[in-house]
């Protein structure tokens, strides 16, 4: 049974299928070939609210890398940037945008997990 992965904020990007990688604070034991749901949301349901599947998706590759290079390699971070289905945005502002919806305890040294995706089949209903 495939886990269920949050696309909250990427939602939009999810179902136009413009998004290829995401980060992720934790998520270290992925490995390429692993299946998830991208949901919409998964935690912190209302009574009756239920999982909303977008899509199932492959694990290409994960690595853990700070979010600084984003940031101190520019062309890297607009390249990143529209993986993550933001393109034109430059890497610090991605970075901006991440760390303005994450806890405080996050910032531009912490190592994230980069994990490339490849969209496999629609949701079933």
């Amino acid at each position: 049974m495939p886990r269920n992965m949050s696309f909250a904020l990427t939602t939009e990007q999810i179902k136009n299928r413009t998004k290829t990688v995401t980060r992720r604070f934790g998520w270290g034991f992925l490995n390429p070939g692993d299946i998830v749901n991208a949901c919409v949301k998964c935690m912190g349901l209302k009574p009756g609210e239920k999982v909303q599947r977008l899509a199932q998706i492959r694990v290409v590759s994960t690595r853990f890398e700070p979010l600084y290079r984003l940031i101190d390699q520019p062309e890297y971070g607009a390249v990143e940037a529209a993986k993550e289905g933001f393109p034109g945005w430059s890497g610090d502002q991605f970075v901006d945008m991440l760390l303005d919806h994450m806890p405080t305890k996050f910032g531009e040294s912490t190592l994230v997990n980069r994990i490339e995706f490849e969209y496999v089949e629609e949701p079933q209903q």
